[in-house]
C-alpha cells in the first residue's frame, strides 16, 4: 500500500510542476515525465528501490525544466513591459511643448488677469 501512495504523490507532484512547463520545451518535459512514469511502473512491478530512484530523478528534472520555463516567461514579460523606443523627434517635440508652456506661464504670471 505504501508504494501506491508514494507513486500517487509523485505523479500528483509532477503534474503540478509540469503543467505550466509543458509549453516551454515539450521534449525535455516529456522526457522527465516519462522518467517518472517509468519509475512508477517499476514500483508497480515490485522493484521499489529502483522505481523510487527513477521517480525522484524524474521529479527533479521536471522541477528544473519548470524553473527554466518560468525564467523564460519572466524575461518575455519584462521585454513586453519595456516602454516603446522614442525617436529624437519625440523628445524634441515634447521639449518644445514644455518650453512653450513655461514661456506662456511666465508671461501669465507677469500680467495676471
Amino acid at each position: 500500500m505504501k508504494p501506491a501512495v508514494f507513486v500517487l504523490a509523485a505523479v500528483l507532484g509532477v503534474a503540478a510542476v509540469a503543467g505550466p512547463a509543458l509549453a516551454a520545451d515539450d521534449s525535455r518535459v516529456k522526457d522527465a515525465t516519462r522518467q517518472v512514469e517509468d519509475g512508477a511502473k517499476e514500483i508497480g512491478k515490485g522493484q521499489v528501490g529502483e522505481g523510487v530512484k527513477e521517480t525522484a530523478k524524474g521529479v527533479g528534472e521536471t522541477v528544473v525544466e519548470g524553473a527554466k520555463y518560468s525564467g523564460e516567461k519572466l524575461k518575455e514579460a519584462g521585454r513586453a513591459a519595456e516602454p516603446e523606443a522614442r525617436s529624437a523627434w519625440n523628445y524634441t517635440r515634447d521639449g518644445a511643448i514644455a518650453f512653450g508652456r513655461s514661456v506662456r506661464d511666465f508671461f501669465a504670471s507677469l500680467f495676471p488677469r
